[in-house]
């Protein structure tokens, strides 16, 4: 999908800073309609104040029967949506042997990281679909993906099994116009865990060499650490294991007749 080649409707969850506020400015830049989402209202306003044009929506992507009502409102003010960049995120920095909080504080993590997002593709893809243009669904997903961080031992768990998902929503999708994309950042000074010292890519330097890769034509996008050889052909033995097992299972795909839609 050629992102010049129209005009575009882009929902960006996590949006409201970081990375996804980075991509929500060059979507808009480049003359495309953007939704964004976040928890703070406040943060919102505050953002749209600095972007003039972009749209937002309070929501908690944690929460069900929220990501219900996302996309019930995007239905609504998006009918054409065409690109979804499910970015939202957090990071509890704690170790397992040291993590004594409440289940509640996993759980959540759980949610916003895995659950979220697998939820919301669910949602939004029937009306990706729909209208039957060319489209792109990106998931975010991370280095700590496949490479476990001590740190952050839940996260990494999390963005793993999306990694998993995401690689089979790109099977469940191949034979749509509905093209999946995982944009898997490294380290990047963000405040993903929170306020505090940060690490990692410049956000600006990172957003600037990804935007122009999310159209649809590269399945995997990575920066830096992400995108050197070592971890490109890690992934293109795991892709090619992935289709040489696929076959052998009847999966009803979309975009076919036994498709559920």
């Amino acid at each position: 999908m050629e992102t010049e080649a129209r005009t575009h409707q882009v929902l960006i969850t996590g949006g409201s800073a970081g990375i996804g506020l980075g991509l929500a400015a060059r979507y808009l830049g480049a003359g495309h309609r953007v939704l964004v989402t976040g928890r703070g209202a406040g943060r919102l306003a505050a953002v749209s104040e600095g972007l003039p044009g972009l749209e937002t929506f309070a929501n908690d992507i944690a929460d069900p029967a929220q990501r219900e009502q996302l996309a019930a409102h995007v239905r609504r003010v998006m009918p054409d949506l065409d690109v979804v960049i499910s970015n939202a995120g957090i990071q509890r920095r704690v170790g397992i042997a040291a993590d004594d909080a409440p289940w509640a504080e996993a759980q959540h993590e759980i949610d916003v990281l895995l659950a979220g997002p697998v939820h919301l593709a669910r949602l939004l893809t029937p009306q990706l679909l729909g209208h039957g243009r060319p489209s792109v669904y990106v998931n975010v997903t991370s280095g700590g993906a496949f490479l476990p961080q001590p740190f952050a031992p839940l996260y990494s768990a999390a963005k793993a099994a999306l990694h998993s998902y995401t690689v089979n929503l790109r099977h469940a999708l191949r034979a749509t116009p509905c093209r999946v994309v995982e944009l898997i950042p490294p380290a990047v000074a963000t405040q993903l865990a929170g306020p505090g010292p940060n690490h990692g890519a410049d956000p600006d330097e990172f957003c600037d060499t990804v935007f122009p890769l999310l159209d649809g034509s590269h399945p995997v996008v990575g920066y830096g650490p992400t995108a050197r050889p070592e971890f490109t052909d890690r992934l293109a033995v795991e892709h090619s294991a992935f289709e040489a097992a696929a076959i052998r299972f009847d999966v009803p795909l979309h975009g076919t007749a036994r498709a559920a839609l």
